[in-house]
């Protein structure tokens, strides 16, 4: 496996440090995941958050989860979330983005969401549906979401850099 960027935790500490009662599952396979939807009696039609461990491996936890949470602390090589839905092939993916404000992961990693997809053989759209772009403002150091291209920090309203820039693992 080729080494790909892994994203560690950018969020607020009382999240990191907050008991964790996620109740995440590795997908290895197809039935893995049907358990997991099983088990949760998870609607396929609403959202899960989604990790890939540093191993390459998918794991989701019910949307309403931290990743951090999903992670149990780890870094990670993807973050997210993402909607299921069955065919007559059977699982794949619907809808998929890199919405994750506790890892803040560029939608450059999408190749690792696609290999842990591929792994566990669940179809997926070959990119994010939505992609979400991360900026950490050099000056407050608040984490930012950009919208419509427009690199200003949401806070202090200082320019924020056209390139990903969170702390590399």
């Amino acid at each position: 496996m080729e080494e790909r960027q892994r994203y560690r935790y950018v969020g607020p500490d009382e999240i990191r440090d907050s008991p964790a009662g996620t109740v995440a599952m590795d997908i290895i396979t197809t039935a893995d995941l049907r358990s997991w939807m099983n088990a949760q009696q998870h609607d396929p039609d609403e959202m899960v958050t989604f990790i890939v461990t540093v191993a390459g491996t998918l794991r989701v936890a019910p949307r309403r989860s931290e990743h951090v949470a999903c992670a149990r602390g780890n870094d990670v090589l993807a973050a997210g979330e993402m909607t299921f839905g069955r065919s007559e092939f059977g699982w794949s993916v619907t809808e998929v983005t890199n919405q994750s404000t506790g890892y803040c992961a560029d939608p450059d990693c999408w190749p690792a969401v696609a290999a842990a997809l591929n792994r566990a053989d669940i179809g997926h759209p070959g990119a994010f549906t939505y992609q979400v772009v991360f900026r950490r403002c050099p000056s407050c150091n608040e984490r930012n979401i950009v919208h419509e291209h427009d690199f200003t920090c949401a806070l202090c309203e200082q320019p924020l850099p056209l390139h990903w820039n969170f702390p590399v693992v």
